[in-house]
């Protein structure tokens, strides 16, 4: 097969897209790959150093709140559609698949102009801009969470969850006591995206001393850019602070609890692992979409919810205590949350592909 994958800006669309490269190459091993991505955003540093051709086009989002910014966004729109066209002619493709972020719209549209077939995957539980305006032209459409389903046209979506969950079955558990932590003990992990969360990092600095003569032991991972916020407070001997974890995923399968963000991919790992959760969606993302990705385990009980403004020791340790120290609720908890996950997800999407370049 030969297949142009585009995605970008943030690791909830560009982690799937290299999920769905990695199935790809496995199930077909002389496939060959052209991932298009935008020239400035993640993408176009990690795809490379993964040794995957890639082509970098000038792409930039919709400004919300300038009309008149949007008017050069709507020529770079245009050009990005040209530019995609000439790879995509150039590289003659089966199969052109867009996996989120603006650069997929500019790319998709460039296919269907070609009558190339087209295959697109949300992973929000609300499908972001780009895929909404781009669905009406596509061939398929992958979704991670059932309920996003009816946000599309039933003749072309498909429940296939993300990705990304296959890849974090196949990781591997990390020894706790690689990290100097007590082997025994519970273990709650907190993390607000991967390069941490301003707002939350005020509020954490107040919550830490908190935990101070609890049994359990909690992981702070901070993201780089906040760091060094924490050198000045008191950290209990339970608590470990750490900027990032490189084994982040075989943290998680070794941990009880998260209390993080509620992207894409924290769904996704968190649903693959059949792990509990307290999820503090982020209010600064477009059109709420954590705050609706957080909602749909709430409705099946797989996670409890506090908004960001409500995040404090008063809310949080509480609540906290009240599921570590109740085996009904966290077993329920855990198998709600286990319930969403699809462990075979890049293989569903591939089946889809394939099914798509033979119709």
């Amino acid at each position: 097969m030969r297949i142009v994958i585009t995605a970008g800006g943030t690791g909830g669309h560009i982690y799937p897209a290299l999920a769905i490269i990695e199935k790809i190459k496995k199930e077909d091993v002389g496939s060959e790959i052209l991932y298009i991505g935008t020239t400035d955003r993640m993408e176009s540093e990690i795809v490379p150093s993964l040794k995957i051709p890639y082509v970098g086009i000038e792409m930039k989002g919709i400004y919300r709140k300038s009309i008149w910014k949007n008017i050069s966004v709507y020529f770079t729109f245009r050009r990005a559609i040209k530019r995609a066209k000439e790879e995509i002619e150039k590289f003659h493709p089966d199969i052109v698949i867009g996996v989120g972020g603006y650069i997929s719209a500019p790319v998709i549209l460039a296919a269907k102009k070609l009558k190339c077939k087209t295959l697109i995957h949300e992973q929000n539980s609300t499908p972001g801009i780009s895929n909404r305006y781009i669905s009406k032209y596509v061939d398929r459409i992958c979704v991670s969470l059932p309920d996003t389903l009816v946000a599309f046209s039933s003749d072309k979506a498909v429940y296939t969850g993300n990705p990304r969950s296959e890849q974090i079955i196949d990781t591997k558990p990390i020894d706790k006591r690689k990290l100097g932590l007590d082997a025994t003990a519970k273990l709650v992990v907190i993390v607000m995206g991967s390069l941490g969360s301003k707002t939350m990092t005020e509020k954490l600095k107040e919550l830490i001393p908190a935990f101070d003569k609890k049994k359990y032991q909690v992981v702070l991972v901070t993201g780089k850019n906040y760091y060094q916020d924490y050198k000045d407070i008191l950290v209990p001997s339970n608590v470990l602070i750490m900027p990032y974890v490189d084994e982040f995923i075989g943290l998680l399968k070794v941990c009880d609890i998260i209390i993080s963000r509620a992207g894409a991919s924290t769904i996704a790992e968190i649903t693959a692992i059949g792990l509990p959760s307290i999820l503090v969606p982020s209010p600064y993302v477009t059109e709420n979409h954590q705050m609706k990705n957080a909602l749909e385990l709430e409705r099946i009980h797989a996670t409890e919810i506090i908004e960001e403004k409500d995040f404090s020791k008063d809310t949080l340790i509480p609540l906290l205590d009240k599921i570590l120290n109740d085996p009904g609720l966290y077993r329920s908890m855990k198998l709600s949350t286990k319930s969403l996950g699809v462990l075979d997800s890049a293989t569903r999407v591939y089946e889809e592909i394939k099914k798509v370049i033979g119709e």
